[in-house]
């Protein structure tokens, strides 16, 4: 059977074989394992060191094609000539496979979209790694794939996998999850005592829409107080240079510890190391940092959006929902590090939560929608 894949994520040639980002080819061979030909169309760029690249486990046959934007007059020219040309290419590619799997939402997956509609009988899939949520500020692009992909008159024999319950589920809307975590990883934690030091952690993109510089904030704040307090970020981004400066500026330096893109195992290593995750982002998906963070124990303080309140459950569950006000964040810690019970209780609450949502159980389903 032949895969093909069609997606908006950069791949590098490594050592003569494709490589893209972790967690990206680490979902994707999951998939690859039900085929015996892959297709990926993708951009390509130049091999970039800072980035966190894997392999696929698979040899896959590389169809490039163009990076371009969508947005503002002067890019239009060029977006005009791209999407004709990668419209033309998937369909062409879309013919010859056998099952269909679509990466939204993006340019790419645009295009995508439109392109399956001359495919009713093929089988589908569409992932859908951003918030589904209708109420949410969305780019115009990003709701004209919602639109396309939940629309049972353009698209047909299509599994749309989107994170969270909706109300606007129909028979190609699919609940759906991830996973980062084998069953054979599953052990017990144990958190160390509040009295030696309350231990933050950021895990993700050092970017604005993550907002590292505000868990810097709510450190600030713990350490005034006179708490001993250290935090640790796991991610590269723009913000970096920002953040080590304002760490100085606060006189934090000490205390806060910036590794850079790390492999999984270090990311797990201060997961189970630290009490807190500090993750207020304005707009997710499937937020991988919450839910890794649950499956050790790290309690997460984190936004309201997308399926986040899902994820972390009713009346502090599993974790708390917060907006972007470091007081109130340290509020939230302190009442959780002055009451260790009931922190033990949401700590083990959200280790149960995400440990049903294992590497295995996740193969699992993608089977099922393949066959």
């Amino acid at each position: 059977m032949k895969f093909l894949i069609v997606t908006h994520t950069y791949h590098q040639l490594k050592n003569g074989r494709y490589a893209a980002y972790m967690p990206y080819v680490r979902e994707m061979d999951l998939w690859n394992n039900y085929f015996d030909k892959i297709t990926v169309v993708a951009p390509l760029e130049k091999n970039n060191e800072a980035s966190l690249l894997q392999t696929y486990s698979k040899d896959i046959e590389f169809k490039r094609i163009p990076i371009f934007q969508i947005n503002g007059l002067r890019h239009l020219p060029k977006a005009v000539i791209s999407s004709v040309y990668v419209f033309f290419l998937l369909i062409n590619e879309m013919r010859k496979a056998d099952h269909i799997h679509i990466r939204c939402p993006g340019n790419i997956g645009l295009i995508g979209s439109f392109a399956q509609i001359f495919f009713p009988r093929k089988t589908k899939t569409a992932k859908y790694a951003g918030n589904w949520d209708w109420n949410s500020q969305q780019p115009w692009s990003y709701r004209l794939q919602q639109r396309m992909l939940r629309s049972t008159v353009l698209t047909h024999n299509m599994q749309v996998l989107v994170y969270g319950v909706w109300p606007d589920k129909n028979r190609n809307i699919l609940p759906f999850f991830t996973a980062s975590y084998k069953e054979e990883e599953i052990r017990e934690v144990q958190k160390s005592d509040f009295k030696k030091g309350i231990k933050l952690c950021f895990i993700g993109t050092l970017d604005e829409n993550k907002s590292p510089i505000l868990s810097l904030k709510v450190m600030e704040l713990l350490k005034s107080r006179g708490n001993k307090v250290s935090l640790t970020f796991c991610g590269e981004g723009p913000l970096r240079r920002k953040v080590e400066e304002e760490s100085r500026r606060m006189q934090l330096e000490d205390s806060v510890h910036l590794l850079g893109n790390v492999p999984a195992e270090e990311v797990k290593r201060v997961l189970i190391d630290s009490h807190f995750l500090v993750f207020i982002s304005k707009s997710e998906g499937w937020p991988k940092a919450v839910a890794e963070s649950m499956f050790w124990g790290c309690v997460p303080m984190t936004s309201n959006v997308s399926c986040v309140p899902h994820m972390v459950g009713e009346e502090e569950e599993r974790g708390v929902l917060l907006e972007q006000n470091p007081h109130e964040i340290a509020l939230q810690v302190m009442k959780l590090v002055n009451s260790p019970c009931k922190y033990a209780d949401i700590s083990k609450n959200a280790m149960k939560w995400s440990r049903n949502f294992t590497l295995e159980k996740f193969a699992t389903e993608i089977g099922r929608l393949i066959h």
